[in-house]
């Protein structure tokens, strides 16, 4: 069996260890956390690919093993673990979307109940497409309408799973992420800013459905936030939470925006039918595209959270400057 990275901190940092971390959201939340001190785990089934401020523990995510040694003692839990979503709905493809979730969350719930010192709060991945089309009114987690269809039920189980085990020391947060936007290899953009600056990006299907969306600065900074080992009220940030922008707006506004972002003056706008076409020769979903997520963050508003990208107009400025300075913007 291969040993684990020896990538060791300060012996007395706080210990994160995040679960399916070898993909964009764990890589950016590995140097986010790194860079303030935390000792950061990886476990994933292979060691990534980047060269990453973090000790790797290889696990299947399915069976118990020497990776649990890793959960006693840590600070803090955040499972990312799940196949992608962009995919065509298939039987196969969605019996591994649901594995690949229940299985990883299972598996960390057996392993925080028997560890001797509990991690004091466990963040697992949901899905902020678990609320219905909306375009009559924002959804919250109070007055969100659970929706219907695959997606919705594999947010449902997902969550579900999170809580079957009686963990009475741990803190359970599900994140129910919006798309987290930022530049790097297996983020939204690397994709996306693609078809923007090929002047691809006009309004999809009317342009009338909402897109729910965060800046990864952000996305790292609300996870920060719920983790809050040392604050008196971290009680109270516990259940579901809508990681998300407080500014959601329409397909028509959000590609505009984009477009001018990177001086792209218009984009072909597309009818629904060729969405659903395009979807099929890409292997994916026009669910991904045509459906309307109108998610608002109020339970992270209420405790206190402030955004730094909270419109994305200033959002998508700062990530195309960003892309530019790396010089992504040249591929």
């Amino acid at each position: 069996m291969s040993q684990p990275d020896r990538i060791r901190s300060d012996p007395s940092a706080p210990r994160l260890v995040i679960a399916g971390g070898s993909g964009f959201l764990g890589r950016a939340l590995t140097r986010f956390f790194a860079a303030q001190g935390w000792e950061v785990v990886i476990l994933s089934r292979s060691k990534p690919s980047a060269n990453l401020p973090a000790r790797w523990v290889r696990w299947d995510g399915v069976r118990q093993g020497e990776w649990t040694a890793e959960i006693s003692g840590a600070a803090a839990l955040v499972n990312l673990a799940g196949r992608t979503v962009n995919c065509r709905y298939t039987a196969q493809n969605m019996l591994d979307i649901y594995a690949s979730r229940m299985d990883s969350t299972r598996a960390l719930g057996r392993a925080v109940k028997r560890a001797d010192a509990p991690p004091p709060v466990w963040l697992n991945s949901s899905t902020g497409t678990l609320y219905r089309d909306a375009r009559d009114t924002p959804q919250t987690e109070a007055s969100g309408e659970i929706g219907e269809g695959f997606s919705v039920d594999v947010g449902k189980r997902w969550e579900a799973a999170l809580q079957e085990e009686d963990l009475p020391t741990t803190r359970r947060v599900a994140l129910r992420t919006a798309m987290v936007y930022g530049v790097g290899e297996g983020g939204v953009m690397q994709t996306t800013d693609l078809v923007v600056r090929l002047g691809g990006a006009g309004a999809m299907a009317g342009g009338g459905q909402y897109v729910s969306w965060i800046h990864e600065l952000d996305f790292c900074r609300a996870v920060e936030f719920l983790i809050e080992r040392d604050s008196p009220a971290a009680a109270e940030l516990a259940g579901p939470f809508n990681i998300t922008a407080p500014q959601p707006l329409t397909n028509r506004e959000f590609l505009a925006a984009y477009r001018q972002a990177w001086g792209v003056p218009l984009g072909i706008p597309s009818t629904a039918a060729l969405i659903k076409l395009g979807a099929r020769v890409m292997n994916s979903e026009a669910e991904l595209l045509l459906k309307s997520r109108w998610t608002v963050p109020e339970r992270l508003l209420n405790a206190g959270f402030t955004f730094d990208f909270p419109s994305w107009p200033a959002a998508i400025s700062d990530l195309v400057a960003l892309a530019r300075a790396q010089g992504h913007a040249a591929r």
